[in-house]
């Protein structure tokens, strides 16, 4: 049987409470420490931190934010590289009934700005590479209080050690857009001089653990409340389905700022009892070597590595790495999934999943795989726990096996909405049930089939991208009469952007020029591949553009449009 923190090693404290998911992410991690404190948690950067050095690390860091005024409920964000110091303040401000806010390290000022704005922030953690966006974005959100920068990890002997230094900062709440902020303190030096928290407060499994901010079809992302029992649920039941063990070494190389990573990497890792191996992002070039030295046995993917990993020239070593499976999505041809899996020796599993709830569904080790299926509902360990799924039509009513329509999810381990945006979170959040925006449908044995996006949402390098976020910054730009953007295919599985453009009356657009002015404004991974200059666009009776006649006009929408790529620019 599979040991799994909570449900079987510690099985006598079922007594005190029989859903054992709910539980708080400091109760989860004591659990994990009691079971085996000397067992390497994360290699991370060149360190290893034992489960009994997480824990003291993350108390002392539970102590440096309360000394820096951070209580129960106020938002902290974090902008991060995969560096220990996300972990030891995820952890620590969990402690203390904070919320941790993580931002896309590819963001710019704009959209860094928004986050510390809509989240009302008090605090702000930056690494060294990414301060010149960060100081920009603080200087137009004036909730920020706190300013630490993070230099280089802390080394695994502890608090201060290695030179990552944390550092209270004054108060700028009286700054106005364009002063100068220029108090940054230090994240090692903070952490060195905090004493550890002295009394841990009651937390509620059902508080708010993180912000995690996800882009939709309205211009700004949306921050999912995700709570303390959906990360312990998370983590036992990926131990569940991957019938992981202490003895496994679990990989990833996907950022911290998705939930991806926090889910099942991390969560999944502590469930098991197991050790961790973070890498700092995806290389095609580098990915396997780095599997081979971190031992890695479960290895976590997105859409676009597969494929990525599948074009690199074949080697003889192809074969010779430790991983025993994959788990990621979406649902690939068997076809390939078949040839990846011979290549490499090793298994795969795919599952739905959204970050509004770590449970969707997932292909089940040793079961014969369905063509194009994404697998059973989720399953955990555990009876009084259940986890369902529906498909509606566009009334919300339920349709019959083998129709398409919204897929709709219900469990313990939902998001509890989005943050102050009541407007999405009833569209979302209806009867129990989580309306996805996802189009699929379910065979007679209830396995599900994605069809299509329903939300007008582009998913490019793993990253939602909302397609009215891009237009708003074309259409600033001098030359731009109107524009249009949305998803084509691409040659990784997932998709590219495309953006239709206008010129004004007697201007020229340049495409070249729009997507440099796209990089100055955007996340690179936002910024339109391919543009397509046009007079006219198909219209709505309320001149809306009709981009579902866009979409069928051609059947190959990228010809003859210019492509950055083959232009040779580079943006990152």
């Amino acid at each position: 049987m599979t040991d799994i923190i909570g449900l079987d090693s510690l099985g006598s404290d079922t007594t005190k409470n029989n859903k054992l998911w709910e539980r708080s992410l400091g109760e989860f991690l004591a659990l994990a420490v009691q079971n085996d404190p000397d067992q390497i948690f994360v290699e991370i950067t060149g360190h290893r931190i034992t489960y009994r050095k997480f824990q003291e690390i993350v108390l002392q860091a539970a102590g440096m934010f309360q000394s820096l005024g951070v209580g129960q409920g106020d938002r902290v964000c974090l902008f991060l590289t995969n560096c220990p110091e996300f972990l030891y303040c995820w952890f620590g401000l969990s402690l203390i009934g904070a919320i941790t806010v993580p931002i896309n390290t590819a963001y710019k000022r704009d959209e860094t700005a928004y986050i510390l704005n809509n989240a009302e922030a008090i605090v702000l953690v930056a690494h060294r590479t990414l301060l010149e966006v960060a100081e920009e974005a603080a200087q137009l959100a004036p909730s920020i209080q706190h300013l630490l920068s993070v230099d280089s990890p802390v080394g695994a002997g502890g608090a201060g050690a290695g030179g990552a230094s944390a550092s209270s900062a004054d108060a700028h709440n009286d700054n106005e857009p364009g002063d100068q902020v220029s108090d940054w303190a230090d994240f090692a030096e903070s952490m060195s001089q905090a004493a550890p928290i002295a009394e841990i407060p009651a937390i509620s499994p059902l508080d708010i653990s993180m912000l995690v901010y996800t882009s939709g079809t309205t211009g700004n992302p949306k921050g999912v409340q995700v709570t303390h029992q959906m990360y312990v649920a998370a983590g036992q039941g990926f131990v569940h389905w991957t019938q992981a063990s202490s003895d496994d070494r679990f990989f990833t190389c996907l950022p911290y700022f998705h939930a991806n990573a926090q889910y099942y990497s991390t969560m999944g890792a502590m469930a098991a009892g197991a050790t961790l191996v973070v890498a700092d992002r995806f290389s095609a070039s580098r990915f396997w070597d780095q599997v081979r030295e971190a031992g890695a046995t479960v290895v976590n993917f997105i859409g676009m590595m597969m494929p990525v990993l599948a074009k690199q020239d074949e080697s003889p070593t192809d074969r010779y790495n430790p991983a025993r499976l994959f788990y990621g999505s979406p649902a690939f041809s068997p076809e390939f999934l078949s040839a990846f899996q011979e290549r490499f020796g090793i298994n795969i599993i795919v599952g739905f999943g959204m970050t509004e709830t770590c449970f969707g569904t997932i292909e089940r080790l040793g079961q014969e795989r369905r063509p194009k299926s994404s697998g059973l509902p989720r399953e955990y360990p555990h009876p009084a726990f259940t986890n369902e799924i529906r498909i509606v039509d566009e009334n919300g009513g339920p349709v019959s096996a083998g129709t398409p329509g919204e897929i709709t999810l219900r469990n313990p381990v939902t998001m509890l909405g989005y943050w102050r945006n009541e407007k999405q979170t009833s569209l979302a959040l209806r009867d129990g049930w989580l309306f996805t925006g996802d189009l699929g449908w379910l065979d007679d044995d209830g396995f599900l089939y994605f069809v299509d996006r329903k939300k007008d949402v582009i998913r490019r390098r793993g990253e939602n991208i909302s397609s009215q976020e891009v237009e708003d910054v074309i259409k600033r730009h001098p030359s731009v009469l109107d524009c249009a953007v949305l998803a084509v295919p691409s040659e990784l599985g997932e998709d590219e952007v495309k953006a239709y453009i206008s010129p004004r009356p007697g201007g020229l657009i340049k495409p070249e020029e729009i997507v440099l002015w796209c990089a100055e404004h955007l996340a690179y991974f936002k910024v339109p591949r391919y543009i397509e200059v046009r007079e006219e666009f198909p219209r709505t009776p309320s001149l809306r553009v009709r981009k579902d006649i866009l979409r069928q006009e051609r059947e190959d929408l990228i010809e003859g449009c210019f492509d950055l790529e083959a232009a040779g620019i580079r943006l990152r």
